[in-house]
């Protein structure tokens, strides 16, 4: 049971329902789901929370799975807030945590930097992608990183250098735990002309623009785009490819309740409409089961799996609090 300060009232739900905010369209409730009006909000909020209460951050929704019984605690949403993106130099750009990654990857054309087609790739924001090092098209979130802002349990504020952070294949390890990101500042390439030290024409941005279309063209192609999904579900292991391994076993199709692995990409797991997170952990399960049992080799999910099974549920918010 987790009172809530009578400021911070306005900005809360309670007992929210993640299938509202998941890509998935799945999950139990939040015991506090909250949405800060601005970090000094956000610092505020975190100062009030008992150092026992577990936090979870959610932006668009997307690699994550909320089981059915929800999340004990307190989540709190960057989406339509920390927004910010801004040129912070010739070949750097600043973003907050809850900037769409698409959003990047467009302005970033608009400003003549690159390479930075990726991130329209990622289907999350700029705080998902630097906890994961989330990368699509070949590009990878923390070869840009010069450096990020981060808020810890007791609303403090730190900026750290890339460097102290240690980055692998959809892994990052954080200098000090119980420190969220705020932002970061990302390092491009100035887009020249032929001319030596001639920016970007126009012309040249609608070459960039028309190769950006043509990478979401073909991932369009090659994904089930507009279907609930979370993007890929699991790591690709080395020297291969998650979806290949999952569709030589045979497993495209296979379903466990409401949710199937998509007939268009193996590693896409799809909620047709009714799924429950059980159903999406099971079908997950399974998946890696039959990999396993094929070839030898255990999966391992790229999606975050958060919270309680159904009947297991954080429980009730005390009335108004204080």
């Amino acid at each position: 049971m987790l009172a809530v300060a009578t400021e911070f009232l306005p900005r809360i739900r309670r007992n929210e329902p993640m299938s509202r905010h998941t890509s998935w369209h799945v999950g139990g409730p939040a015991e506090i789901y909250f949405t800060p009006d601005d970090r000094a909000d956000l610092a505020a909020f975190l100062q009030s929370v008992p150092a026992e209460v577990p936090v979870c951050w959610v932006g668009l929704g997307s690699n994550l799975l909320v089981r059915d019984g929800g999340i004990a605690g307190v989540v709190i949403s960057t989406h339509g807030t920390l927004d910010r993106l801004e040129r912070a130099g010739p070949d750097t750009v600043y973003g907050e945590a809850g900037v769409p990654c698409a959003r990047i990857a467009r302005q970033c054309i608009k400003w003549g930097l690159g390479p930075a087609e990726f991130f329209a790739g990622i289907p999350g924001t700029l705080g998902g992608a630097l906890a994961m090092n989330a990368g699509a098209f070949g590009g990878e979130t923390w070869r840009h990183v010069v450096d990020v802002e981060t808020i810890d349990r007791r609303g403090r504020e730190h900026r750290r250098p890339a460097d102290e952070y240690r980055v692998s294949y959809r892994h990052v390890e954080p200098p000090a735990a119980q420190e969220w990101f705020l932002s970061a500042r990302l390092r491009f390439e100035e887009q020249q002309g032929e001319d030596a030290g001639r920016r970007s024409t126009g012309a040249e941005h609608a070459a960039d623009r028309g190769r950006l279309e043509a990478l979401l063209e073909q991932r369009k192609a090659k994904q089930p785009i507009g279907e609930w999904s979370c993007g890929s579900v699991f790591t690709n292991p080395p020297g291969d490819h998650a979806a290949r391994l999952i569709e030589a076993a045979g497993l495209k199709g296979l379903a466990v309740g409401g949710a199937s692995v998509s007939a268009k990409h193996a590693n896409f797991i799809i909620n047709h409409g009714a799924a429950t997170a059980a159903d999406v952990e099971g079908l997950i399960r399974r998946v890696q089961d039959e990999v396993q049992r094929a070839h030898g080799v255990r999966l391992q999910p790229e999606v975050r799996i958060v919270g309680q099974p159904a009947g297991q549920g954080g429980g009730q918010i005390a009335g108004e609090g204080r």
